[in-house]
């Protein structure tokens, strides 16, 4: 299974953070990305704490020929296209496109860690991640994703947009 989560808290030139995620899935696709499923849209507070604006997080799990660090760099060129400029860390942004899972694959590298180091501390992937698989096992830890939810630490405040 591969993962891919998405998140925005500014405007793009495609409109307001939940239409440029409906933009992002659609660039998925016309990159021969077959979207399987889709999360339902999550209204998010900003992890670590901060006064920027509330993120719009989404997970999708996809289909692609493309290896992990290709599907990588056409992630990076969405989110160039976007026009995400990566300035400070955790800084405000109009899209941010992650590589949670590929398949049971471990990559531990300077380029790409797959899994993604931060997907068991954050809710924004988590429970976005349960509409989607909710039997999904973590690759290196073996823990259920429902197992993960419970350990999330507490202070993250997030609400489904739609039903």
């Amino acid at each position: 299974m591969i993962l891919i989560a998405l998140g925005a808290n500014m405007p793009s030139h495609h409109g307001a953070p939940p239409e440029t995620l409906a933009a992002a899935v659609n660039a998925l696709a016309c990159q021969n990305i077959h979207i399987v499923k889709a999360s339902r849209i999550w209204l998010t507070a900003p992890v670590p704490t901060s006064d920027q604006p509330w993120y719009h997080n989404q997970v999708v799990q996809v289909e692609t020929g493309q290896a992990p660090f290709a599907l990588l760099e056409t992630l990076q060129r969405i989110e160039n296209d976007f026009g995400r400029a990566k300035t400070v860390r955790n800084a405000p942004r109009v899209l941010d496109l992650d590589l949670i899972a590929y398949h049971d694959e471990i990559l531990d590298g300077p380029e790409l860690i797959v899994p993604h180091p931060l997907l068991r501390q954050r809710a924004f992937v988590l429970l976005p991640l349960r509409e989607i698989a909710p039997d999904w096992i973590h690759p290196v830890t073996r823990q259920p994703l429902s197992a993960l939810i419970a350990a999330l630490p507490d202070g993250q405040e997030a609400k489904p947009l739609t039903n």
